[in-house]
C-alpha cells in the first residue's frame, strides 16, 4: 500500500499535478503514524482496519472534511490498485467509513458584510484606514465576488490573453471547465487596480512569476495564497464582521447570494464551473435548511392569523 501510493504521487508531480500530489503525500503520512512506516499489502485494508484508521483520525482532532479527504484518496489508490491487478475487488468496502463532505457550518458573509465589502473597495473604507496591504486584499477579496466567486487558484492564474474587452475567459484548474464572465464596470476598475505585473509577464495579476505548469509556480501560488489568507485574518478586525475570512469564503458568499435571489442551483452550478450540480447543493445546503424553516413559519404565521380573524 504505502509502496504504491509513493508511486502514484511520484507519478502526479512528473504529471504537474502538485496540489493532487501533495494531498496524496498528507494522506500517505496520516496512514504512516496510524500503521508504521513497515508497508503492508491491500487484503490487509478490511472494513476494520478502515474504521480503525477513521476513529484514528478524529481521536487526533482531524475534521469530518479531512477525514472524507484521506478517505477518498485511499479510495482512489485501492481503485487503482485492482484496475493494475495488485488488490482484490471487494464491494462496498469503504460503504461504513465517511466519505462524503460536510456542509453544516455557514462559511458565507452576511449581506452587509458582502454590501461594505464592496463600497468604496479603491480607497480607504468606512472600516477605517487600511494598510495598504490590506487594502489590496480587499480590493482582491471584492474581485473575487465580481467574478463570480472565482477560486483563488483560478485568479492567480489568469493570463492577460484571456481578458478580450469586456470578457472573462478561463478554465477552472480543478474542473478543465471553459467559464465566460461578462465583466463589469466595476470588476474592471478592480482590475487595473490589482494588475500590476511587469509587461513581460503573461499573467494578469503579480502572483507568481515562473512559468505555468512548473513546481517553481506552484510553489508560487501556495505561498500567495498563504499570504492572502493571513492577510484576510487582519482585515476581519477592520471589517468588524464574526464571520471567518478565507480565499474560500467569498465564494460560498456568491453562490449564498444568489440562491437568495432565487436564481436556480443549476444556473449558479455553470456559473461557478462546478463538475455537478450536486457540488452546488453542498455549498447550499444550510441555507436550504433556512430557508426551509423561514417558509414553515410563515405558514404558522398565515393559519394563525387566519384563525383569529375567523
Amino acid at each position: 500500500v504505502l509502496g504504491f501510493m509513493k508511486q502514484v504521487a511520484r507519478g502526479l508531480q512528473m504529471e504537474g499535478n502538485f496540489g493532487t500530489a501533495h494531498v496524496y503525500r498528507s494522506s500517505l503520512n496520516a496512514i504512516i503514524a496510524y500503521r508504521g512506516k513497515d508497508d503492508f499489502a491491500f487484503n490487509e485494508v478490511t472494513s476494520e482496519w478502515l474504521k480503525g484508521f477513521e476513529v484514528y483520525l478524529r481521536s487526533r482532532g482531524c475534521s469530518w472534511n479531512t477525514v472524507s479527504t484521506y478517505m477518498k484518496v485511499l479510495r482512489a489508490i485501492y481503485n487503482r490498485a485492482v484496475d493494475n491487478g495488485y488488490a482484490l475487488y471487494v464491494p462496498r468496502l469503504f460503504k461504513h467509513v465517511h466519505t462524503s463532505v460536510c456542509a453544516d457550518q455557514r462559511r458565507a458573509l452576511e449581506v452587509s458584510d458582502i454590501g461594505n465589502l464592496l463600497c468604496e473597495t479603491e480607497k480607504a473604507s468606512s472600516c477605517g484606514s487600511l494598510p495598504i496591504e490590506l487594502q489590496t486584499t480587499k480590493n482582491i477579496f471584492a474581485l473575487m465576488f465580481l467574478l463570480r466567486g472565482i477560486p483563488f487558484v483560478d485568479l492567480a492564474y489568469l493570463r492577460k490573453a484571456d481578458i478580450q474587452g469586456n470578457t472573462l475567459k478561463y478554465r477552472r484548474r480543478k474542473t478543465g471547465r471553459l467559464l465566460t464572465v461578462m465583466l463589469t464596470p466595476d470588476a474592471i476598475k478592480l482590475i487595473r487596480i490589482v494588475a500590476k505585473t511587469k509587461p513581460e509577464s503573461p499573467y494578469l495579476f503579480p502572483f507568481l512569476s515562473s512559468p505555468e505548469g512548473t513546481e517553481a509556480a506552484y510553489h508560487e501560488y501556495q505561498s500567495s495564497l498563504r499570504m492572502f489568507n493571513y492577510r484576510l485574518s487582519r482585515l476581519k478586525k477592520y471589517m468588524k464582521t464574526a464571520a471567518h475570512l478565507s480565499s474560500y469564503t467569498i465564494r460560498h458568499t456568491w453562490a449564498t447570494m444568489a440562491y437568495y435571489c432565487e436564481i436556480h442551483p443549476g444556473i449558479i452550478s455553470e456559473a461557478m464551473g462546478h463538475s455537478s450540480i450536486k457540488v452546488t447543493e453542498t455549498y447550499l445546503k444550510p441555507f436550504q435548511n433556512e430557508k426551509i424553516d423561514n417558509a414553515n413559519s410563515q405558514v404558522i404565521s398565515y393559519v394563525k392569523e387566519y384563525a383569529s380573524i375567523v
